[in-house]
C-alpha cells in the first residue's frame, strides 16, 4: 500500500538507485518495510528509488492534540516517525550509537590500523563497569507505570510510547531510553558532569584547572625497514609539560570515542583525511593548523578537557601496555548512550520547558543563518585569495615590467642629467614586482586563518542538529504524556540543561574565537599595507636622491 510522506531534511542522491528529495516535499512511499535504513519511494518529480527512512515523516489520518500541564500545547501527529524537528543539517552528521570497537573508519583512508594497537575486538562484549578508582554509586531510572484505559487507542496520551522510527537521533543517542527510565549504570564521582545556573542560563561548571596543548611540526617516521611511512605529531599539554607522540589515526580513534561518550556535546570535527599527497608540505601544514584548532576547542571545553579518554590520549607515554589498558577501558565504558545522561547533575530549580523550547528554536534559526553566511564568506575570501595569488601578482608584475621597459628606452638618451630619472623609474618597476609578490604571499597571513576558523565552525554547526533533535524529542514526549509529567519532566530537565549548557559554551567560544581572529586579520592587513606604503615611499625618494 502506497503512503504519502513529508520530507524532513534535504537529501541529494550520490549513488545509482537513490533519489534526491527536498525539505517539506511530499513523496510517495511504496512500502513501510525498511531495507537497512532505506525506503522505496517516488519523489514529486516522478523519480523512483531509495531514500533515507529517517529523512521522511509518514502522514497519518488520525491526529490528536494534547495540552501539557506546564502551560504549552501542540498538536501531536501519531505517526511511526521520528520526533525530530524539521531541521536541515548544515553539514555531515555525527555518527551516534557507534559500536564500542569504533566502527570501520579505522580501516580506511590513508593510515592503516596496524599492530601497534590492540586489535582484539570487544564489540560483542557486554559493557562492564570499572571496578577501580573512586567509589561508585548505582544510578538507575525506573520505567514509569502505564495507566490503562478501557477505550483502547493507538497510543494513549497517558502512556509513554516508544518512537517507532528506530533510526531517529532521539533513539540512537539514548535520549529516548533515558526519558523512559531504562538507563541504569554506576556513576563515579569523577564521572559526574555539573551544570550550573549562570548569568545567561545553564552552563557547564567552569574548569578549575584549565590547560592548553601545543602541537609541534610533524616528523616523517617509518617502520618495517622503511616499508611503511607515517607522520607523527608531538603533543605537549601544559598541565604535564611532557611530550607524547600521536599519529592521525590516534586522533581519529579519540574522536569516535568522544562522539560515542558525549551525545549532547559538540565534539569538533577533525581535519579531513587525504589518501594521496599526505606527505606534501602544504597538506602537512594545513592539517597541523586544523589539528591545532581542534585541540584548542577540546582543551577549552570544561567537560571534554578532563574526560578520562582525552586525558589518556594526552598523557599516556610510550609504554604499550599502559596504552592498551586505557584503550580497552575507553572502549568498554558503559556511560554511553542513555547512561550518559545519568552523569549530569543539574541545578536544583528546574527549567521552564516552554522557555527551553523557545531558546532551542532561536538557536536553530541562528545556526542555519550562520552556516549559510559561513559558506558565503568562505567562498568570497577563497576567491579573493586566488585573485591575490595569481591575478594581482601578475598585474602588478606587468606594471613593474612596463616601467622597467620605459627606463630601458630612456637609457638610449646619453645625456647625464637623464641617468637619475632612468634609475628611479627602473626602481619603481622593481617595487611593483615586489608588491605583486607581497600580494601572492599575504593570504596565508590573513585570509587562510579565517578559512581555517570557518572550517572548524562548520563542523560544530553540523553537530547541533543531532543535539537539538534529542532535545526536541524529549519535549515532544513530555507533551504527549501530561499525566506522567513528574518523572518525565525531571529527565527532560536534565536533557534540557545539557542542551542549553552546550549552546552557551558554543556562543562564548564563538565570540572569543571570532573576535581574536578578526583582530588578527586586521592587524595583518594594516601591516601588509604599511609594507606596501614603505616600499612606494622608498621608490618616491629615489626621484629626489638622483636629481
Amino acid at each position: 500500500m502506497a503512503l504519502k510522506a513529508r520530507v524532513l531534511y534535504d537529501f541529494h542522491s550520490e549513488n545509482p538507485g537513490e533519489i534526491s528529495i527536498t525539505e517539506n516535499e511530499l513523496v510517495t512511499i511504496f512500502s513501510e518495510e525498511e531495507q537497512e535504513g532505506w525506503l522505496q519511494g517516488e519523489n514529486s518529480k516522478g523519480e523512483s528509488g531509495l531514500l533515507p527512512a529517517s529523512y521522511v515523516e509518514i502522514i497519518r489520518d488520525h491526529i490528536t492534540s494534547s495540552t501539557t500541564n506546564n502551560g504549552f500545547s501542540s498538536p501531536n501527529t501519531k505517526t511511526e516517525t521520528s520526533t525530530n524537528d524539521t531541521y536541515t543539517s548544515p553539514g555531515p552528521q555525527r555518527s551516534l550509537g557507534a559500536s564500542s570497537s569504533g566502527g570501520g573508519s579505522f580501516y580506511t583512508s590513508d593510515e592503516d590500523w596496524d599492530e601497534d594497537w590492540d586489535d582484539g575486538s570487544i564489540a560483542a562484549n557486554k559493557p562492564q563497569g570499572f571496578t577501580s578508582g573512586a567509589p561508585m554509586y548505582p544510578v538507575t531510572t525506573t520505567l514509569p507505570g502505564r495507566h490503562g484505559n478501557t477505550q483502547q487507542q493507538t497510543r494513549s496520551s497517558a502512556t509513554v510510547g516508544r518512537n517507532l522510527n528506530r533510526f531517529s537521533t532521539f533513539v540512537k543517542s539514548g535520549g529516548e531510553a533515558f526519558l523512559l527510565g531504562e538507563a541504569s549504570a554506576f556513576v563515579k564521582d569523577g564521572d559526574k558532569i555539573f551544570v550550573v545556573m549562570g548569568k545567561y542560563g545553564p552552563e557547564w561548571q567552569e574548569d578549575p584547572y584549565p590547560f592548553t596543548c601545543t602541537i609541534d611540526d610533524p616528523t616523517k617516521q617509518s617502520k618495517f625497514k622503511g616499508m611503511k611511512t607515517f607522520m607523527s605529531y608531538g603533543l605537549t599539554p601544559t598541565h604535564t609539560n611532557t611530550r607524547v607522540n600521536r599519529r592521525y589515526k590516534h586522533f581519529d580513534w579519540l574522536y569516535d570515542r568522544l562522539v560515542e561518550r558525549f551525545p549532547m556535546i559538540s565534539v569538533p570535527h577533525l581535519p579531513e583525511k587525504q589518501a594521496t599527497g599526505r606527505f606534501e608540505e602544504d597538506f602537512i601544514s594545513k592539517r597541523r593548523k586544523g589539528l591545532m584548532w581542534w585541540m584548542n576547542h577540546m582543551t577549552s571545553h570544561p567537560v571534554l578537557a578532563h574526560c578520562d579518554v582525552f586525558q589518556h590520549f594526552l598523557t599516556c607515554g610510550v609504554e604499550e601496555k599502559a596504552w592498551k589498558l586505557g584503550k580497552r577501558k575507553a572502549e568498554r565504558d558503559e556511560l554511553v548512550g542513555s547512561n550518559f545522561f545519568l552523569t549530569i547533575s543539574t541545578p536544583t530549580v528546574p527549567l521552564d520547558l516552554q522557555e527551553v523550547e523557545c531558546k532551542t528554536e532561536a538557536f536553530k534559526t541562528f545556526t542555519k543563518k550562520m552556516d549559510d553566511n559561513i559558506v558565503v564568506v568562505n567562498t568570497t575570501i577563497n576567491e579573493f585569495a586566488r585573485k591575490q595569488i595569481t591575478g594581482f601578482k601578475k598585474e602588478y608584475q606587468k606594471v613593474g615590467q612596463s616601467f622597467k621597459l620605459l627606463a630601458q628606452s630612456f637609457e638610449l638618451d646619453q645625456q647625464s642629467y637623464s641617468v637619475g630619472l632612468n634609475r628611479a623609474i627602473a626602481y619603481t618597476g622593481e617595487c611593483y614586482e615586489a608588491i605583486g609578490t607581497y600580494f601572492a604571499e599575504q593570504p596565508r597571513q590573513d585570509l587562510d586563518p579565517i578559512s581555517d576558523l570557518l572550517d572548524i565552525y562548520r563542523g560544530h554547526l553540523a553537530n547541533f542538529p543531532d543535539i537539538i533533535h534529542v532535545q526536541k524529542g524529549a519535549l515532544t514526549k513530555v507533551k504527549e504524556c501530561p499525566k506522567q509529567e513528574g518523572e518525565l519532566h525531571d529527565r527532560c530537565n536534565i536533557i534540557s540543561c545539557a542542551t542549553l549548557a552546550e549552546i552557551q559554551h558554543f556562543h562564548r567560544t564563538r565570540v572569543q574565537d571570532f573576535r581574536s581572529q578578526m583582530q588578527h586579520h586586521l592587524r595583518q592587513q594594516i601591516g601588509f599595507f604599511q609594507k606596501i606604503t614603505a616600499k612606494l615611499q622608498d621608490a618616491l625618494q629615489k626621484y629626489d636622491d638622483d636629481q
